[in-house]
């Protein structure tokens, strides 16, 4: 499973509020399948297969254009991990056990 956290930024909108536009992405991964997804104050956070993954990404960087902005710039991480199942809580949850620990 993947691990996305994208930040997608519209440029030259007249304000500098930027809500309208996060609800809207919101509401596009509302529609996206085979994902699931947590908003966070500074990103958006992805999990899924990663084909299903840069599909959403690609949904929500094409989401501003949509709403008028004239230029979007998107930033990406991703964590393909491989070797065992994971998710954004099991990573958390790692680091919550090894302060318990210590």
């Amino acid at each position: 499973m993947a691990i996305a956290e994208v930040t997608v930024i519209p440029v030259g909108t007249g304000s500098t509020s930027l809500s309208a536009y996060v609800a809207q992405m919101q509401r596009v991964l509302n529609s996206q399948q085979g994902i699931t997804f947590q908003l966070t104050p500074m990103s958006t956070i992805i999990e899924g297969d990663i084909k299903d993954v840069m599909q959403a990404i690609l949904a929500l960087h094409e989401c501003p254009f949509d709403e008028g902005a004239g230029r979007v710039s998107t930033s990406v991480k991703i964590d393909d991990r491989r070797d065992h199942p994971t998710s954004a809580q099991y990573k958390i949850e790692s680091v919550r056990q090894k302060l318990a620990d210590s």
